[in-house]
């Protein structure tokens, strides 16, 4: 068993606006890509746990033409916000980088 961010090539995060912080998932090959998409790893339900956000509130795109996954989910607080410890939303995506893959 791997981690995720020992088989990305990119996890990084930033801000989609001031509302919402995304995650890039991307994959260097197609059937890397392929076996993260089609094993359900990613998913609504491991987002909403790792990030406490309600579970209909994360989306999850995938890029197949890119080999990527796409990841996007409402701010805890609006950017620039006194309480955001993160204006950029640059340092999102750890919770995802020790998600157990089998690749």
């Amino acid at each position: 068993m791997q981690k995720l961010i020992d088989v990305a090539k990119v996890l990084r995060s930033k801000n989609a606006g001031p509302f919402y912080v995304t995650m890039d998932i991307m994959f260097t090959d197609k059937e890397t890509y392929e076996k993260i998409k089609n094993s359900n790893i990613i998913t609504e339900d491991i987002v909403s746990k790792l990030y406490k956000v309600e579970k209909e509130k994360v989306s999850i795109v995938y890029y197949d033409a890119a080999f990527s996954i796409k990841v996007t989910i409402p701010r805890r607080y609006p950017s620039g916000d006194p309480r955001d410890s993160d204006i950029y939303g640059c340092q999102q995506s750890a919770p995802l980088e020790d998600i157990q893959v089998n690749v």
